[in-house]
């Protein structure tokens, strides 16, 4: 397994297929002529990624690449924010404004889930 140190960041507006184009141009540029059996990634669920289209494009964006046979294996990272009144990070919903779920502070210290990075790559 090789590490990619450098996150892939992205435009909110990106369609995922364009999204993971980019993905296997920097596997690439990391492993070059290398067979790929996998690619790892961390996708955050404030990140405005829609990991069904993500898991869906798969197939199409890895055709005639080096990731022509290689599976995709994602993290989700749940969104979480700080919140200074508890005290504490903690996970909200990713579709609601950015409060504490606990005292209902409202905070915009978000602490996870805007993620969109490729973390690992298996090859032969």
């Amino acid at each position: 397994l090789l590490a990619l140190p450098t996150p892939i960041e992205h435009n909110g507006g990106m369609h995922e297929l364009s999204l993971l184009r980019g993905v296997i141009d920097a596997v690439n540029e990391s492993v070059p002529g290398r067979n790929v059996l996998a690619v790892g990634m961390k996708v955050g669920t404030r990140s405005g990624v829609d990991v069904y289209a993500l898991r869906q494009a798969w197939d199409l964006a890895r055709v005639d690449t080096t990731c022509a046979q290689a599976r995709l294996d994602l993290d989700i990272i749940p969104a979480a924010v700080w919140c200074p009144q508890c005290e504490d990070t903690v996970e909200i919903d990713e579709y609601f404004a950015l409060r504490c779920p606990k005292c209902d502070t409202p905070t915009a210290d978000l602490r996870g889930g805007d993620e969109f990075q490729v973390t690992w790559v298996d090859v032969e």
